[in-house]
């Protein structure tokens, strides 16, 4: 058994529960998620735990496949309403000293002289405790609603998501000198307006002649994650990303795409064994083995069939109410780049999946589940991170906050006896935590080539 430092991260969303129709469990407390106390009671929570980092994911349209209506996603509240996760990063960064936060913002409809703003800003007021999930969004709701007549196709969304992180870079990383911000009182100089300097980006999709308007943060560029499945998603990560978030619901599957971004990341010159993944897990957690079983059939009793297909239809673009009790993969034929399919494919590839196989295997998300006592689960942790290679993982929550509360309070003095997670936090930034190697983008990613270039530009 493998004794490397295993990372967690909780996930979430700034909204009720995100597994279907646990929202109506007496114990779930997530209506509360307007409230800026229970954000901050749960950022102290996962500090408590000594968790790396909670993950907001987030979305910018509704799941209106299931039956062709957006109906069933707002009546039982699949990810709707839903709140923007980025105003809640600086009041739960207030009540603690080391929680990472990662928030997902998408380049198709983030512009990136905004965003980069955005970012140094939490940047600064974390005190380098941010991380960027970078998405190109998939729903053709979101699409409309921001003036287009559909989704952008997924290889063009991924080339332009290539140019809009070449601007970032260049905003980061090579406007500002390290040096320009002199707060010199006495010669009443701020900034070294010759240390200031235009990006001078015109490409295809983006034209950013000018400066970044922030001052470089501690981190500069934002920790970057990045949670694509599809092969085009896959190289994607394998040239951006730090660390992936994976929704894969099986080891197998976890081991493929491990295996394969690290393969793609070496191929492009970067350390594959500094790009770090973190599938996700939903614990369910008892004192004893029959104590978490019990827990499990009680919570599948509030589990949603339907709520589930409306997550489902809208991540794979199959209509699961036409199917009836027809096969998942006999629909699926000309959505080979969907990363849902392929995760399915992977698990099993002769398998035919029913309609009510599909409930009951994704009744709490896209993830893997674990139900036994603290020190079985810990087993399953241990022996999943040896398996696959993974490097942590982002937990899940069934209700919230309670599964997250029983991870922690059980399942994480576990963890910490056998020297699998931290008991104490390093200093730093969130960058420092995670590598040990200063705040900055190591030497090897793209991020720095082009900061390097933009320098020498600058001073020509």
């Amino acid at each position: 058994m493998t004794k490397k430092r295993i990372y967690l991260n909780a996930v979430t969303i700034n909204g009720p529960t995100a597994s279907p129709g646990l929202w109506a469990h007496p114990e779930d407390r997530s209506d509360e998620y307007t409230s800026l106390k229970y954000w901050t009671e749960f950022a102290k929570t996962l500090e408590r735990g000594r968790f790396d980092a909670v993950f907001f994911a987030d979305m910018l349209g509704v799941y209106d496949v299931y039956k062709g209506s957006l109906d069933t996603a707002v009546r039982q509240a699949i990810q709707v309403p839903l709140n923007d996760p980025s105003y809640l990063i600086p009041a739960m960064a207030a009540v603690t000293k080391h929680l990472g936060f990662a928030a997902t913002f998408s380049t198709t409809y983030e512009h990136p002289y905004a965003l980069a703003r955005k970012l140094s800003t939490l940047d600064h007021l974390t005190r380098g405790r941010v991380g960027w999930n970078i998405v190109t969004s998939n729903l053709d709701s979101a699409a409309k609603n921001y003036g287009l007549e559909g989704q952008i196709g997924l290889n063009e969304r991924y080339d332009r998501g290539d140019e809009y992180m070449e601007v970032v870079y260049k905003l980061w990383e090579a406007s500002w000198e390290e040096d320009a911000v002199l707060r010199d009182r006495e010669r009443r100089i701020y900034t070294d307006p010759a240390k200031v300097h235009d990006i001078h980006h015109k490409g295809r999709y983006f034209s950013v002649p000018g400066i970044h308007l922030s001052e470089p943060s501690p981190q500069r560029t934002p920790v970057l994650f990045q949670a694509g499945n599809s092969t085009r998603g896959r190289e994607f990560a394998a040239k951006h990303a730090e660390a992936i978030f994976l929704n894969t619901p099986t080891a197998q599957a976890t081991k493929f795409i491990i295996s394969d971004i690290r393969e793609r990341a070496e191929r492009q010159g970067r350390d594959p064994s500094k790009v770090l993944f973190f599938p996700k897990l939903t614990p369910i957690v008892g004192r004893t083995e029959q104590e978490a079983k019990e827990r499990l059939q009680e919570f599948l009793s509030f589990s949603s069939a339907e709520g589930i297909f409306t997550l489902l239809g809208a991540w794979s673009g199959i209509d699961f109410a036409s199917a009836g009790e027809g096969k998942l993969l006999e629909f699926v034929e000309k959505r080979d780049n969907r990363g849902l399919i392929e995760s399915l494919r992977r698990t099993d590839p002769n398998k035919r999946w029913s309609v009510d196989e599909l409930a009951n295997f994704f009744a709490f998300g896209t993830s893997s589940l674990t139900v036994g006592s603290p020190e079985q689960i810990a087993d399953e942790i241990e022996a999943f991170v040896e398996e696959t290679g993974a490097d942590g993982f982002n937990i899940g929550h069934v209700i919230q906050p309670g599964t997250v509360e029983s991870f922690v309070d059980l399942v994480v003095p576990e963890l910490q006896k056998r020297g699998l997670t931290q008991k104490e936090y390093a200093e730093g930034t969130f960058r420092d935590k995670l590598y040990g190697e200063g705040p900055h983008l190591r030497s090897d990613h793209p991020g720095q080539a082009i900061a390097r270039e933009g320098r020498l530009a600058a001073h020509e």
